[in-house]
């Protein structure tokens, strides 16, 4: 399949102090979150000027795609700019017929695939009638590429830390309630078997795999255990040592430079514990969208590191509609 352009379409971030709340409003609406507690996240942003770090990493991801394709590259956000509709709106007026679409999210689950979807079909409703095909690559949580970065990663933040360290995988946790809600607890059994596959390919043999950066009001249950928490049984059971791997995240968001490089940091250090943090893949992401790109192009077969019990994969998206399975 042949297309003119490429779309990164990604979460968003604030880039200025004062976008800061209307960023959390526009990703919480409907959620019923109370404004203090949007208050307390919009202080993890500030500490950082008010900028997330994912729209420049984006930028650099867009850049150094350029070198591996010979079409345009756009730019485009679910909740903060540039917006997707104004992404797609600016392909049609250029003339683009048909893009692929490369999300920042490696996974599946509502949020982190069928989201994106939405996305894409709300970005062609805004661009109307004479809205370019987007084509929504698939899903890369155990391609190749994407494991020996985790696993590289893992192998340089080692050498900070004894070589008894724990190895710690963290994702973002999700509500018990969405766990099924894109068939057999799809999102979770894909980050545990690429947890898997990257402690494997980085010589691991023991690790932990947690969660982190729950939201929402405490009475509704999360997946656990918290890193924090699980931070805190480590050193209760003499662990003095840890090398986190934020294998849930493709970039440095703020979940990663706050939650991990700052609060955990800082209980560990009070604890007297040895900590690192594995990098996440940024700019390199580039790498893995030009393969399934060339994937796409090419007509070929995913590739994917072979693992016992491989979790469903599912496969592009047409103008808005998952091909397979469903989801939503």
């Amino acid at each position: 399949m042949d297309f003119d352009a490429v779309l990164l379409l990604s979460f968003g971030g604030p880039e200025r102090p004062e976008d800061v709340m209307p960023f959390l409003e526009n990703v919480t609406r409907g959620r019923g979150i109370p404004r203090e507690r949007l208050a307390s996240v919009a202080e993890h942003y500030l500490h950082f000027g008010g900028v997330s770090p994912i729209n420049g990493i984006n930028r650099a991801v867009i850049e150094r795609l350029r070198t591996y394709v010979d079409v345009p590259v756009y730019f485009g956000n679910r909740n903060w700019e540039p917006y997707v509709e104004e992404a797609v709106t600016a392909m049609r007026d250029d003339g683009v017929r048909r893009a692929a679409v490369f999300t920042t999210s490696a996974w599946g689950g509502y949020s982190s695939c069928t989201q994106y979807v939405e996305d894409i079909a709300r970005g062609r409703q805004a661009a109307g009638d004479a809205a370019p095909q987007l084509i929504k690559l698939r899903q890369y949580f155990d391609h190749p590429l994407f494991v020996q970065m985790f696993a590289d990663a893992i192998t340089d933040a080692a050498r900070a830390v004894p070589h008894d360290a724990r190895l710690v995988f963290t994702a973002h946790s999700i509500p018990l309630a969405a766990r099924s809600r894109c068939g057999a607890e799809l999102y979770e059994r894909q980050v545990a078997y690429t947890s898997g596959l990257v402690a494997a390919a980085a010589g691991y043999d023991d690790y932990d795999q947690v969660w982190q950066s729950r939201s929402g009001p405490p009475q509704v249950p999360w997946l656990e255990p918290d890193v924090g928490d699980h931070l805190s049984s480590l050193v209760e059971n003499g662990t003095t040592a840890v090398i986190v791997c934020p294998i849930g995240f493709v970039a440095d968001h703020i979940e990663v430079v706050w939650d991990l490089d700052t609060e955990l940091r800082e209980q560990a250090e009070e604890a007297g514990m040895a900590f690192t943090r594995a990098a996440t893949p940024n700019a390199d992401l580039a790498r893995v969208a030009a393969d399934l790109l060339a994937e796409l192009r090419d007509g070929r077969d995913p590739e994917r590191v072979p693992g016992p019990n491989p979790p469903p994969l599912q496969g592009y998206s047409v103008d808005g509609v998952l091909c397979t399975p469903a989801c939503g």
